[in-house]
């Protein structure tokens, strides 16, 4: 597993990831929009490191280490529940020697109770980790846990690949198969065929196979749970210790609030727009939009955190770029709710309103990257 420190079959095709490329383009990128300077905004000089100024290294932001630590206990508990019906279905599968038809015929109820309570915690655990995703994938020393249990892409993108691979309780191996939300999602879902069991997908024992129940493949499943039990839980203790400074919040603002594009591309691709056509067998337990708003949320609040010192510098700008965000909060959650009432959007849809929340998350990073320029404060590199 990672040491310490948004899916699909093909991963590094359906699912748009923060990559390391994609990562160093936007941080160019964002230095242009500014018109920063590359040395005191930390955009590329290989002498950067020696701008940083002691309010950047010694910065204490209590507010944000509680929001991180209370999302990072939250997503263990659920990932607790997760991995004790793991265990316990794996139990009940390998009593029955593997043989599913004879597992649902005698177990049904308590499979279907397990597998439905699992679900629920999925669930609950999706909003605990996306609100807190702005700071675990827009820290540089945390991001690995990001790759690993929400963004990485399986082996065959070794460049974005997740940093594990997976020993199964049969002997086998299965080499980084994919970030850990997407394989637990789309077992316990049904959308994965290659995780799931041999056996009529029939999950509620009600004797029709219906969409968004599967019934996983014991051995694929506990692997997949210990090891976001592990994952989880390490990252739990880096939270307790990570100590964020003003460069870290702004580092993380600035890499994550751009990705509006990508993310409006899976929810493109997901079954909340494209039905039985869906490319992304992710994102059907929640609306990528609602991940969406979850993210922007974190980064919201990590900005309110670090807003009184950019407005020790400039407090007009400081109070645009909080009005901005929020703005663009509320243009997520606005989409976010009508689809929730049952409104319907087109692929055409999504990529008009992705391109307008991309240029306006391009617009605040640019005023952050700025502000961190007259703070003296080195940017972090991705």
């Amino acid at each position: 597993m990672a040491g310490p420190i948004d899916h699909g079959k093909d991963q590094g095709d359906e699912h748009p990831m923060r990559t390391r490329k994609h990562l160093v383009r936007l941080s160019a990128a964002l230095c242009t929009v500014a018109g920063a300077s590359l040395l005191a905004a930390g955009c590329g000089s290989e002498d950067s490191g020696e701008t940083t100024t002691a309010a950047a290294a010694g910065g204490d932001l209590p507010a944000v280490k509680d929001y991180l630590t209370t999302h990072a206990d939250s997503l263990a508990e659920q990932v607790d529940v997760l991995a004790a019906n793991a265990e316990t279905y794996y139990e009940l599968a390998e009593a029955a020697d593997f043989d599913y038809d004879a597992l649902m015929e005698e177990n049904c109820e308590e499979v279907s109770a397990l597998l439905a309570e699992s679900r629920d915690a999925f669930v609950r655990a999706n909003p605990d980790y996306e609100e807190m995703e702005g700071i675990v994938a827009g820290v540089p020393r945390l991001a690995q846990y990001d790759v690993d249990i929400d963004a990485g892409a399986d082996a065959s993108d070794p460049e974005n690949a997740v940093s594990f691979s997976l020993e199964l309780p049969d002997g086998e191996t299965m080499k980084q198969p994919g970030n850990l939300f997407f394989l637990t999602e789309t077992a316990l879902f049904g959308t994965n065929e290659e995780l799931l069991a041999d056996v009529e997908q029939d999950a509620d024992c009600d004797g029709k196979v219906e969409f968004g129940q599967g019934i996983p493949d014991a051995n694929t499943y506990v692997a997949t749970l210990r090891e976001f039990k592990a994952q989880a839980e390490a990252l739990q203790a880096d939270a307790a210790a990570f100590e964020p400074t003003p460069s870290d919040a702004l580092t993380a603002i600035t890499i994550m609030t751009p990705t509006m594009s990508e993310y409006f591309e899976a929810w493109k691709n997901s079954a909340f727009i494209a039905g039985s056509d869906a490319k992304e067998e992710g994102f059907v337990a929640t609306s990528r939009l609602s991940d969406i708003a979850d993210i922007l949320s974190g980064i919201a609040f990590t900005y309110a955190e670090i807003e009184p010192m950019i407005a020790e510098e400039d407090p007009q700008q400081a109070k645009q770029t909080a009005a901005q965000l929020d703005e663009l909060l509320a243009y997520v959650e606005g989409l976010r709710d009508r689809e929730e009432a049952g409104e319907k959007f087109t692929g055409e849809d999504a990529d008009t309103l992705g391109s307008e929340a991309q240029a306006r998350a391009e617009e605040i990073a640019g005023q952050v990257t700025q502000a961190a320029q007259r703070l003296g404060i080195e940017l972090q590199d991705a």
